[in-house]
């Protein structure tokens, strides 16, 4: 099992560079950022400093999406980086919410997702790629690199679309059931593709929180279940009638009335009341260290080889030393 540490890029950047070089040293194999370029500082560049200072961490957003960047720029970040660090990036994608639709924009259509997709893959291996009707390449890549674009979603199209065309399937929710059902889609997708469905990384992404005090986890993760029912509210909207989506994962978004992206990620998001304990302890990784092992060994038997950790709340350190010392060494028995 891989895993991963994710973080939020709010000043000092020197804080998010420091905990990625202590996730290496935990054991972390991975360390992502939010990339919500107005509410956070500029991950790429502080992806610079992070690969710069430490050995084997792959680095990356989870997620960046083709709307706020020029598809070309985001490819030659990713190209550049590739070229100071020996190819230690990967791509986390999404349509995009809180980084557009905090400047006004809607989040972009999955058909643009799929060509930005190619577009990025294609320039940072070194080809040339049809971009918007102009032949492009990188001049300067040396043989380029094989960046790994793996895909969130949550929706039959974006899973379908995984599938498809992905490297990896990120789910950003640690609940079993719906684990279970978007798998299931993906690598069925996958396999009507004529790929190998094996070849695909399942990833969960979703808070965790070491300790006993279960309502004090609950109360500063509750954020989660907001951010969640932001993408779940957009497909109660698109195929909420139509029986392609779990009810169990609808339900919990009855009493959601609106949502406030100034608060995006934070603990106290004011609009996050509609969340019950219960939700967030589906969808998050909580309780002492032993739940957590039970949880990410039911995770790994339903398909999931990767598994990250949202880590915006008060025990960071804590939660990031205990899966260091004890969860990880556990799952992949060391």
């Amino acid at each position: 099992m891989q895993f991963g540490a994710v973080f939020q890029t709010d000043p000092p950047a020197q804080r998010v560079i420091d905990l990625a070089k202590q996730a290496e040293a935990l054991g972390f194999g991975y360390v992502w950022t939010f990339d919500s370029h107005v509410l956070w500082e500029e991950p790429f560049v502080i992806y610079s400093r992070i690969l710069a200072e430490t050995d084997r961490l792959i680095v990356g957003p989870l997620v960046t999406n083709p709307g706020t960047r020029d598809w070309t720029v985001l490819a030659s970040l990713f190209a550049t980086l590739d070229e100071m660090s020996g190819g230690r990036t990967i791509c986390g994608m999404g349509r995009g919410d809180s980084a557009l639709r905090y400047i006004g924009r809607k989040p972009t259509r999955l058909a643009t997702m799929s060509e930005a997709m190619k577009v990025i893959k294609g320039l940072v291996a070194g080809d040339e790629v049809d971009y918007k009707g102009t032949p492009v390449r990188i001049p300067w890549l040396d043989g380029g690199w094989d960046l790994p674009m793996w895909v969130a979603g949550y929706g039959p199209k974006a899973l379908d679309l995984i599938g498809r065309e992905a490297d990896g399937f990120v789910l950003q929710l640690a609940d079993p059931k719906i684990l279970e059902w978007t798998v299931e889609t993906v690598k069925t997708a996958a396999s009507d593709a004529g790929r190998d469905p094996d070849e695909l990384t399942i990833a969960v992404v979703a808070p965790a929180y070491v300790g006993d005090d279960l309502a004090a986890q609950c109360e500063e993760l509750r954020w989660f279940g907001g951010m969640v029912g932001n993408h779940v509210a957009d497909l109660a909207a698109r195929y909420g009638d139509e029986g392609t989506i779990p009810s169990d994962l609808l339900e919990y978004i009855a009493a959601r009335e609106s949502y406030d992206y100034s608060h995006h990620g934070k603990s106290g998001n004011p609009t996050t009341d509609f969340v019950t304990d219960e939700i967030v302890e589906r969808f998050c990784i909580l309780g002492p260290v032993d739940h957590h092992v039970d949880k990410i060994r039911q995770l790994e038997q339903l398909g999931a080889d990767h598994v990250s950790l949202y880590l915006m709340h008060d025990h960071v350190e804590g939660t990031m030393e205990a899966y260091g010392q004890t969860v990880i060494p556990a799952i992949n028995g060391s």
